[in-house]
């Protein structure tokens, strides 16, 4: 199994999995394709000296990193993975999921899971505390690549150009809201299992991974009026899954 040792390392695996992806015509390619940008940006925000710490934040990201990676690679397998990884690798075989559903299947399990687990393992032996504040730096780096995100789902459902201009700020505010709390809770978690033994990190982890789990079910069944919309938007995607895949690269 593929291991990544520095934050170059994951960028070169990410690729690997994207050319996999595409030749599978897999829409797991999409959450690859949005992990690799936002890897990348992190990347230049160690070099530009963003984060207090660039080498403790390239170790959170690697560790973070492989956990996904690790993850991809054992679902190939056929062999045990997380349950919120287990029900996104499994989602991708469905036809009606629009592309923003299967990211934000991939960010749920990446982000509410894994995200913790990374924290506070590079944090291990030490004050956690003191990650925190290049920790909520990521939110920074995410918030600054939401209009180029957008901009290419509107590539691949172009009503979305036209909707973007009716709400003006307003969806951006939301998902930066979104991701927000996310983050928030992710390291709510790392803290709540910093410094714990393996047995009870071990049932901690299983235990947040039921509750990450159960909140698919907003993504996976959003309502009658989202699902309608979700339907509609699924119709006028444009492009095969390949394709797709290059508009969001």
């Amino acid at each position: 199994m593929q291991q990544a040792k520095s934050i170059d390392e994951v960028i070169s695996i990410l690729d690997s999995i994207i050319q996999e992806t595409k030749t599978n015509n897999s829409t797991l390619g999409y959450f690859a394709v949005l992990y690799q940008k936002v890897t990348i940006k992190v990347k230049e925000g160690i070099e530009t000296g963003f984060f207090a710490d660039g080498t403790r934040m390239e170790k959170l990201d690697v560790i973070f990193a492989n956990r996904y990676i690790d993850a991809y690679f054992a679902f190939k397998n056929r062999e045990e993975v997380t349950e919120s990884w287990e029900k996104t690798f499994n989602y991708s075989t469905k036809y009606w999921p629009i592309v923003l559903q299967h990211l934000l299947m991939g960010m749920n399990a990446h982000i509410n899971l894994d995200l913790g687990i990374a924290a506070a393992a590079v944090s291990k032996g030490l004050d956690i505390d003191k990650l925190e504040a290049d920790f909520n730096r990521i939110n920074e780096v995410l918030s600054s690549m939401v209009i180029e995100i957008q901009q290419d789902l509107a590539e691949i459902w172009p009503p979305l150009k036209w909707l973007l201009k009716l709400s003006g700020k307003i969806d951006d505010h939301i998902t930066d809201f979104s991701m927000k709390l996310a983050r928030d809770g992710a390291w709510k978690f790392a803290k709540s299992i910093a410094g714990k033994s393996d047995n009870e990190l071990k049932i901690l982890i299983e235990e947040r991974d039921k509750k990450v789990v159960i909140k698919t079910r907003i993504i996976t069944n959003p309502g009658f009026l989202v699902s309608a919309l979700f339907l509609l938007i699924r119709i006028g995607e444009r492009g095969s899954i390949m394709e797709k895949i290059g508009k969001l690269a």
